[in-house]
């Protein structure tokens, strides 16, 4: 299985080895009841903002069906929760990425050490095999796709291959921080989870509790604050240079179309080629600006159909080009002048 990269770049602590859920209370209640009736649907699409515990949700619902095999077992029935003993052997194996009845699928790095900018289909095919073991019989097989966004087309198509023909006591647990952009054919088979925001006193908990930062900190607070429900967010916020580049590419987007180029040369010379919480912090606020702008135009989609379609390809690219200049640590200023020249062509 593979490691995120920013287990190594912030020392928070991978999802797998994540106990404690904040503020989804309702949707836990959901997955366990649905597990509890011998019906779970077999595939499920987590969907919300990024930094939530989407991923931190399906690997608690992974535990507790691999540890719980059996849903009418009193256990199950008595339980109030997903919550699995960190100390429970199957906890323990999950978190070393050695449960042989759990699949990660998530963007590994090449032969070069360089992190793919997606998940690729030879992947995704292993859960051909994974599925098709001897084993499956004897217990639940479970899939993360952490993020089903980062599917290439090839690799999306293999796991709707998968999806169709569903293996007894499988399930599939599908993450994704733009649910309405995965390919509709997976959307229609699985059943839809959408988590809200955290709330400011949530995401102070969550992030004092993965960073091990002191939970009083008024910084923490003021990251929070500014957060919108984002744990991720919050941490990347948590630097107040940070915090202000995001004020900064506020501003400009506010005047799209019009772009000045001085202030495009400004925001670039604030985006160090070594700094990557600057480069989330730019990217983080484009990719907010652009979701508030498809859900305002949203309802009103008949008269906004071409604006919508330009939006949404914009977005793409933009996605492309920030994990390429990541990956191959490219310089910034590019970046921000084709981001800013793609929205202004968009926004016309």
């Amino acid at each position: 299985m593979s490691q995120r990269k920013s287990e190594s770049e912030t020392a928070i602590p991978h999802p797998r080895e994540t106990f404690r859920l904040f503020g989804h209370r309702e949707a836990e209640t959901a997955l366990l009841d649905a597990y509890r009736s011998g019906r779970i649907p077999h595939a499920w699409l987590i969907g919300g903002p990024q930094g939530i515990g989407k991923a931190t949700l399906a690997y608690r619902v992974a535990r507790f069906v691999l540890a719980h095999g059996e849903p009418r077992a009193p256990s199950v029935q008595r339980a109030d929760s997903l919550e699995v003993d960190p100390n429970d052997a199957v906890a323990r194996q999950v978190a070393a990425s050695s449960h042989g009845g759990l699949l990660t699928l998530e963007r590994t790095a090449n032969d070069r050490g360089v992190m793919r900018t997606v998940i690729t289909v030879d992947e995704t095919r292993e859960t051909i095999s994974f599925f098709g073991s001897t084993a499956a019989a004897e217990g639940w097989r479970v899939c993360i796709v952490d993020t089903v966004d980062e599917l290439n087309p090839n690799a999306a198509n293999a796991l709707l291959k998968i999806l169709e023909e569903p293996p007894q006591r499988s399930l599939f647990l599908l993450v994704s921080h733009a649910p309405a952009r995965v390919l509709a054919t997976i959307q229609s088979r699985c059943r839809k989870l959408r988590l809200r925001p955290l709330s400011t006193d949530d995401v102070i908990r969550a992030a004092a509790g993965a960073a091990d930062l002191d939970a009083g900190d008024p910084a923490l607070r003021e990251a929070a604050d500014s957060a919108e429900g984002s744990v991720a967010r919050a941490l990347t916020l948590l630097g107040g240079d940070a915090l202000k580049l995001q004020q900064r590419t506020a501003a400009m987007l506010a005047k799209l179309p019009q772009v000045d180029p001085r202030e495009l040369h400004t925001l670039g010379d604030s985006l160090p080629i070594s700094d990557r919480v600057a480069l989330a912090a730019f990217i983080d606020g484009i990719d907010r600006w652009i979701a508030e702008r498809l859900h305002a135009d949203e309802a009103s989609a008949n008269q906004n159909l071409p604006r919508l379609a330009r939006l949404a390809e914009v977005w793409e690219k933009i996605v492309r080009a920030a994990r390429d200049t990541e990956t191959y640590n490219l310089e910034r200023k590019p970046l921000v002048f084709s981001v800013f020249g793609w929205l202004a062509d968009a926004t016309r």
